[in-house]
Parts: C-alpha cells; sequence; structure tokens
C-alpha cells in the first residue's frame, strides 16, 4: 500500500445565505477536494476549507503546497507510514489545513485498504454524536429565527451564538432575545472570534450573567496573552481556545498558561493524527473538548463526526455539524441527515463517504 499520487481540486459551491461573525463572513464554499491514490487503485478523499483571516490560508494556495512541496515529499510513501508522512508535512511551516485534508484522505484510503471504517480505527466509541449549531450575525429577530428554524427542523437544542460586535450590546441583546424566545432548556453559548477586547468581553459576560451560558470561545485576540488569562480568572464560564491553540504546542501553552480552560478541536486544521493528538493531551491535563466547524461542508462534517464518535472524550459534548445545511449543494452521492439533533458517523469503509463524479464536475474550477 504506496501512495502514488494526491490530487487538489479547487471547486466552489455557493451558501443560500452567508454566516457573518467577527473576523469574517463566508458567501462561498470555495474549497478543495484532496484525493490520494494508492498502487492498490483505493482513493482516499477530504476536504479542506482555506481561511484566510484565521490561517493564511487561500483554495490557491492551498492547491499550490499540495501540489508543488507535499505531493512531491509524500509520493511513494507507505499508506501506513504515519510517523513518516508527518514528520514530512511538518517540515513546512503553516499551511495546517492542507496538512489535515492529505491526512485524513490518508486515513479514508486506510479504512477503505482494510474495510474498517475511520471511527473504528480510531476508537470506535460511539457512532454518533449530538449537533450543535452556529447562529452567525444578523439582527436579533432573523437570528431568533434561524434557531428556531433549525430547531423544529432537526431536533438540535444546542446553540453556538457569534458575537464580537462593537458595540458589546448587540450581542448582548441577540443572547437575550435568543433564551427569552428557545426557553431555559437549550444549551447556548458564544464564540467571539478576537473581535473584543477582555475587558469588552468581561462587560458582556457580566451583562450575560442570567442567561446560563455553558461556554465562551475566543472572546479576544489570540496573541492578547495577559489580557486572555486575565479574562479567564475572572469568570466562571469555560473558556475554549479555538483560533489560538492550533498545534499540540499551542494547547498545552494555552491550558498551563491560565488563558483556556479548554480546547476546540477541528479536524479541518487537525486531521485525525494531530487532533488525536491534541485529545489525549487534554485527557492528561483534564481538560474538556468541544468538536469545532471550519465551516466545513459534507466532506469536512463526516470527517468530524467521523472522529468525534470515535472518542469517548469528544463525544460528550455536542459537535459543531451543521453549517453545511447553509450551502446551496454539495459533493456527496448520498448526504448527510441530521435528525432528532444527531449525526450518524457513517459505517462504511474510511470516512464512508462518496465523492458524485457529476457534481464535482459541476463544481470544480480547474477546467479539468
Amino acid at each position: 500500500m504506496k501512495i502514488v499520487a494526491i490530487e487538489a481540486i479547487p471547486f466552489v459551491i455557493p451558501y443560500r445565505k452567508p454566516l457573518r461573525f467577527a473576523s469574517g463572513e463566508v458567501r462561498t464554499a470555495d474549497h478543495v477536494l484532496v484525493r490520494v491514490h494508492t498502487d492498490d487503485g483505493v482513493i482516499g478523499v477530504a476536504e479542506a476549507p482555506p481561511r484566510p483571516y484565521t490561517y493564511g490560508e487561500t483554495q490557491d494556495s492551498i492547491v499550490a503546497v499540495i501540489a508543488k512541496i507535499f505531493a512531491p515529499e509524500l509520493v511513494g510513501l507507505p499508506l501506513l507510514g504515519r510517523e513518516v508522512r508527518y514528520a514530512r508535512l511538518e517540515r513546512t511551516v503553516g499551511n495546517p489545513t492542507a496538512k489535515a485534508a492529505i491526512d485524513m484522505a490518508c486515513w479514508d484510503a486506510m479504512g477503505k485498504t482494510l474495510d474498517l471504517s475511520v471511527t473504528e480505527m480510531l476508537g470506535g466509541y460511539t457512532d454518533r454524536l449530538r449537533v450543535s449549531h452556529m447562529v452567525g450575525f444578523a439582527s436579533d429577530e432573523a437570528m431568533v429565527a434561524d434557531a428556531e428554524r433549525v430547531r423544529d427542523t432537526y431536533g438540535i437544542t444546542t446553540f453556538k451564538v457569534k458575537v464580537g460586535r462593537r458595540p458589546v450590546s448587540l450581542d448582548v441583546g441577540a443572547c437575550r432575545a435568543l433564551r427569552n424566545a428557545l426557553g431555559p432548556d437549550v444549551e447556548l453559548y458564544v464564540d467571539g472570534n478576537r473581535g473584543w477586547t477582555p475587558a469588552e468581553a468581561a462587560r458582556a459576560l457580566t451583562a450575560m450573567a442570567d442567561l446560563d451560558l455553558t461556554l465562551s470561545e475566543e472572546l479576544c485576540p489570540a496573541d492578547d496573552v495577559l489580557g486572555r488569562r486575565w479574562l479567564t480568572a475572572r469568570t466562571t464560564i469555560p473558556t475554549v481556545a479555538d483560533e489560538s491553540a492550533v498545534n499540540p504546542g499551542q494547547v498545552t501553552r494555552e491550558l498551563l498558561d491560565g488563558a483556556a480552560t479548554m480546547i476546540s478541536i477541528k479536524t479541518a486544521r487537525t486531521g485525525f493524527s494531530t487532533s488525536q493528538r491534541i485529545l489525549h493531551q487534554c485527557e492528561g491535563l483534564g481538560a474538556e473538548i468541544v468538536m469545532g466547524n471550519q465551516i466545513d461542508g459534507q466532506v469536512g462534517t463526516a470527517c468530524s463526526v467521523a472522529f468525534g464518535a470515535a472518542h469517548r472524550h469528544s463525544s460528550r459534548r455536542a459537535g459543531e455539524l451543521s453549517n453545511f445545511l447553509d450551502m446551496a449543494d454539495d459533493l456527496l452521492t448520498e448526504p448527510l441527515e441530521i435528525s432528532d439533533g444527531e449525526l450518524t458517523a457513517r459505517s462504511g469503509p474510511g470516512i464512508g463517504i462518496a465523492i458524485d463524479p457529476d457534481k464535482l464536475a459541476q463544481y470544480r474550477t480547474d477546467n479539468v
């Protein structure tokens, strides 16, 4: 089982409505489909979503780094040579989603070769996750309507509310409107995407003290070291590190510095291999995790639920797995379905998904 080729295929699928948040907005899924081919004829697939405002990657940069740097380093390696593959990818600084997609496509190919699901290979703890839905910036009425629609249609009762606007009162009012409309039995937590200063974040959390928020994520900038530590020390709401903890070293620093008490794991940026390293770190340090969302399509979401369901530590909380619902279309032959607030990991070999060739031909942008 050797890697004989790696493809990076850019594609664009529009969203029905944009997702807006403090660091930007997403109107189209301008992602990259990564395919890893083996000498046995097996093809593993995964998805790389560029987020230039967070990691500096673009669709063009992902395609280029895979074609010009990563593929030449990895072609010819054994598919099971995970540590060699990891070492060669880590020679290059940055490019997290390109590396993650290659890693997950290799795991998909391994599962297909061995006739095992990725969830089984990673741990096999359960076969499903509860789903959390992200609510982006809009008027209070529109945010409430979005949450009510998702709750009533899909049975989702956990919501991550995007905050970080100025004035702070906009987000405090939105969270209050959501709590009043959805009632006490729905879980609400907030994500600032680094939009507030520590002082603004502290003021907002104080103003929302009666709303029973369960988590607060990246309310202020990742490099505001002292401010983040000060904010985490003065609140009883668990603080989730996301963009500030994208590799094992950063995870250790965030937790030991007291800048965070929980970690968001996103397979779109750390794949399966590094995500598992981070998960075991968090277990050892006594830190909870939440399965995050990189505004993934259905390919990326299938990867997230495959990983999250595989481990006890990552299956405890609802995972952020619903944003593909706002895409106008997707690439899978069998679309993912959320039912009763849960998403089930596919039981077939690998990640358990297949790409529709007609849809890929329709949405790819490289004119092949």
